[in-house]
C-alpha cells in the first residue's frame, strides 16, 4: 500500500499566474491554486519527492515534511529543479549529504545551475548532494534502518518526449506519473500495464508543442485503462476546477494541491 500527495499541479507560471485576471487566476475556490508541480509519493517504508521546482519550501511547510528519503527528476527545467538550493536544510539535519536521481544530461544542468554545490572549496552551508545516474532501465533507492539493515524501493522509469526533450516518468508499485509529456513511445506504454492510478498532464483544450492537451491526455488513459486517472500540470486555460469536473469522463479526474491518495 501506498500514497501519493500532489504539493503542486500547476503549470511552469501557476495560478494564479502574475498579472492575470481571468475568472481562473482570480478564483475563490482554493482547488483552482495551483503551485509548480511535484509530488510525494511513500511505499513500502520510502518518502519520494518527485521533482523539486522553486515551490519547494513553501510545499514542505505546508504540508509539514520534515525528511525525504530521495528526490527523482524527471527533466531539467526550472519548475521541477528550481528549489534543489533548500535541500540544505534536510543537510543540515540529517548532516549528510542528499540523494538525487536524474539522468545524466539533467545532472549536467544541477552542476550549472547549484555550481557552488559541486565547487572544489564549497561556501559553507551551501546544499551537498549525491547525483545518481538513471536512465530509462529500472533503479532502485535503497536506505539504512535504524536497525542498520536495509530496504529498498523499485522504480520503473518510462521514456517520454516533451517536445524533442527526453524525459522520464516513474511507475512505482502500480502507480505511474507522468508530467510534461507530449508523446510516449509506444513500446513505453507497455510499462503501463495494469497500473491502478494513472496520473498524466495536460495544460489546455486545444494543441500544444510540447504538452498534452486534454483530448491527447485521454486517448493515452484510454490506452493504458487504468480504473482511477488524475490530470496534473494543468494551466488557466483548461478552466476552473468544478467546471473540469463536469466535463471529465467517469474515471478522470483533476487533481489539486494538497490532495492525497492511495495506491
Amino acid at each position: 500500500m501506498g500514497k501519493i500527495t500532489f504539493l503542486g499541479t500547476g503549470t511552469s507560471q501557476g495560478i494564479p499566474m502574475i498579472g492575470c485576471s481571468c475568472k481562473v487566476c482570480t478564483s475563490s475556490d482554493p482547488k483552482d491554486n495551483r503551485l509548480r508541480t511535484s509530488a510525494l509519493v511513500e511505499h513500502n517504508g520510502f518518502r519520494i519527492l518527485i521533482d523539486c521546482g522553486p515551490d519547494f519550501r513553501q510545499q514542505m511547510l505546508r504540508e509539514n515534511i520534515s525528511d525525504l528519503d530521495a528526490v527523482i527528476l524527471t527533466h531539467q527545467h526550472k519548475d521541477h529543479t528550481g528549489g534543489l538550493d533548500d535541500i540544505r536544510a534536510f543537510n543540515y539535519f540529517r548532516k549528510e549529504a542528499f540523494p538525487i536521481y536524474a539522468e545524466e544530461i539533467v545532472q549536467e544542468s544541477l552542476k550549472m545551475e547549484y555550481y557552488y554545490a559541486f565547487s572544489e572549496y564549497k561556501y559553507p552551508g551551501v546544499p551537498d548532494y549525491i547525483l545518481h545516474t538513471i536512465d530509462e532501465k529500472p533503479f532502485t533507492i535503497t536506505k539504512k534502518l535504524p536497525d542498520n539493515s536495509t530496504s529498498t524501493l523499485e522504480i520503473t522509469p518510462i521514456r517520454v518526449f516533451h517536445y524533442r526533450l527526453p524525459i522520464l516518468g516513474f511507475r512505482i508499485g502500480n502507480m505511474a506519473y507522468i508530467t510534461d509529456g507530449s508523446r510516449i513511445p509506444e513500446e513505453e506504454l507497455a510499462k503501463l500495464k495494469g497500473v491502478e492510478l494513472f496520473i498524466i498532464n495536460t495544460v489546455r483544450h486545444e494543441k500544444h508543442i510540447s504538452h498534452f492537451s486534454l483530448p491527447e491526455a485521454l486517448e493515452i488513459i484510454r490506452k493504458v485503462g487504468a480504473p482511477r486517472n488524475f490530470l496534473t500540470h494543468m494551466s488557466h486555460q483548461l478552466g476552473r476546477h468544478e467546471e473540469l469536473c463536469a466535463i471529465l469522463p467517469e474515471k478522470v479526474k483533476p487533481a489539486y494541491d494538497g490532495l492525497t491518495l492511495e495506491f
